[in-house]
């Protein structure tokens, strides 16, 4: 079975058995594939060097002294839900396959199994976990800029909110909304198409002005865009957005008006976007004035 696109070097496995017989020749099979491999013991090693080091895959064997494999898998499930982990029995009718999928494993294989058979399995466990994660981007993504969208925003906005509560006055969280002054006229005048394209470089200058893993930018609306900014202060949050603004309008030849506010121990996601909302009208209504009298 050919590797295709599948870099196994990016995966790492830990193999749990409790005879060494067992496990190491398993870790020298899954290194001649190319993964990168380690091995415990017991359930207890498993799980201290599971702290440590970001495993994305996980082969224990079902019966072991102390913690079984199930009882490991569950564990891994909970704490470590990323993780793919596959059950290694040599006892068919101890361990029922339904009981093992339900304990949170990916799949199950019958000892003794083949080098051909292990890379199968968890060639096939790779594929199942990348397509789950691409259709999870996609259903946070807006799909025209590239930015999340509006639903991954309140969920990604409340969590940020509970780490700061948590945290207290550790870190500060701002949060930028954005909106284009006349797209409507620029659509009208330009066509949709050119809307779309202008909509398109917006995302692209959010994403270059933010801190790539660190602060994140929505599509909040048609021409709405909100950004969450982590660890940054009202003066920090206005720099970033006069940032943005000045980008939009150098590259793209139209303006935005921004708002801006920084989270207060006590609120809701909605009295943070609404603070920051307030701002934005309120800009907005000044740069109304200021044309009128120009």
């Amino acid at each position: 079975m050919g590797k295709e696109n599948i870099n196994y070097n990016a995966e790492r496995v830990l193999v749990v058995d409790d005879e060494e017989s067992v496990r190491g020749p398993l870790v020298e099979m899954l290194r001649h594939l190319g993964f990168q491999a380690d091995s415990a013991a017991n359930g207890k090693e498993s799980l201290e060097k599971l702290k440590d080091t970001p495993y994305t895959f996980l082969l224990t064997d079902m019966s072991m002294p102390e913690m079984d494999g199930l009882e490991l898998i569950g564990h891994v499930k909970s704490d470590y839900p990323l993780i793919c982990s596959i059950a290694m029995t040599g006892y068919t009718k101890e361990y029922k396959y339904m009981d093992v999928v339900n304990a949170g494993a990916t799949d199950f294989i019958n000892k003794p199994f083949s080098l051909e058979e292990i890379e199968a399995k968890v060639k096939r466990a790779i594929i199942e976990r990348d397509i789950r994660q691409e259709l999870s981007r996609l259903s946070i993504t807006d799909s025209l800029t590239g930015l999340f969208n509006q639903r991954h925003f309140y969920g990604r906005l409340k969590d940020e909110i509970k780490r700061s509560e948590r945290q207290k006055q550790n870190q500060q969280l701002s949060l930028i909304l954005l909106d284009l002054d006349n797209f409507k006229d620029f659509n009208d005048t330009h066509g949709h198409l050119a809307g779309d394209d202008l909509l398109q470089k917006v995302g692209v200058i959010i994403n270059a002005c933010i801190r790539e893993g660190v602060d994140s930018g929505y599509r909040y609306g048609g021409d709405e865009f909100a950004i969450i900014l982590i660890d940054a202060d009202t003066d920090i949050g206005r720099a970033i957005g006069k940032r943005i603004e000045n980008a939009i309008e150098k590259e793209c030849g139209i303006s935005a008006s921004m708002g801006d506010a920084n989270f207060e121990s006590g609120m809701s996601p909605e009295d943070f976007v609404g603070k920051a909302d307030e701002y934005l009208f309120k800009f907005k209504g000044e740069k109304k004035r200021q044309g009128l009298r120009h």
